[in-house]
């Protein structure tokens, strides 16, 4: 199938609500840590491209025409060169809201991996060692200034890398039109996805991996 849209943002920068509007604008299936919960089979495969492993993207991603969110996220260099023609969305947010809102969800979850709800969940973060807390912050996950310092970093890279014409930086909070205006596509009826609150991310996690 091939990426059309990689999303370079990391975790809590609203990339569930991206991945909700990229589907709806019929860029999808979007490739998020959703789709890593519900297809177990794909974490070795993200856990050996933490480790630095040569990974297929083309079978990974065969499914998917955009992607969003940590592990992808983390790939974005690698993706971006194996898919020239892909536009990139960065999502960003203010770093001390971000953290906030990472140190409440994703952090905790990370240092509380021997209370897993699950086999799946607890696979997911033992990926996340080497995709997140190695790659992302360097094992400096315990000082919010490096963390903080981290996440302005990537977004520093990443706009220094990407070309401006593929390239858009990008507030979900802003809505439908900078996004539709940059992937050339007519802006909804309907309102933009708003979701993956702080108590969303905690249901999703409690349902990860269990049976319906």
């Amino acid at each position: 199938m091939g990426l059309s849209v990689i999303g370079a943002g990391f975790g809590r920068t609203g990339t569930l609500s991206l991945k909700l509007a990229l589907e709806e604008l019929g860029l999808g299936p979007c490739h998020h840590m959703e789709e890593v919960m519900a297809h177990p089979e794909q974490i070795p495969v993200w856990h050996a491209a933490g480790r630095g492993e040569p990974v297929d993207w083309d079978a990974l991603l065969r499914d998917y025409r955009s992607t969003v969110d940590w592990p992808s996220a983390q790939f974005w260099r690698e993706l971006a060169d194996r898919y020239p023609v892909a536009k990139v969305v960065l999502t960003v947010r203010d770093p001390e809201r971000w953290y906030e809102s990472f140190s409440k969800t994703i952090l905790v979850l990370m240092q509380a991996r021997d209370a897993a709800p699950n086999p799946t969940i607890r696979a997911i973060l033992d990926m996340t060692v080497d995709v997140i807390a190695k790659r992302a912050f360097d094992n400096q996950l315990q000082d919010p200034a490096k963390v903080k310092a981290a996440f302005e970093r990537h977004i520093d890279e990443v706009k220094a890398t990407i070309p401006a014409g593929r390239l858009l930086l990008y507030q979900v909070s802003e809505g439908w039109a900078p996004l539709c205006g940059f992937l050339g596509k007519p802006i909804p009826a309907t309102p933009f996805p708003r979701t993956n609150s702080t108590p969303e991310f905690w249901e999703l996690i409690q349902n990860a991996g269990n049976p319906a």
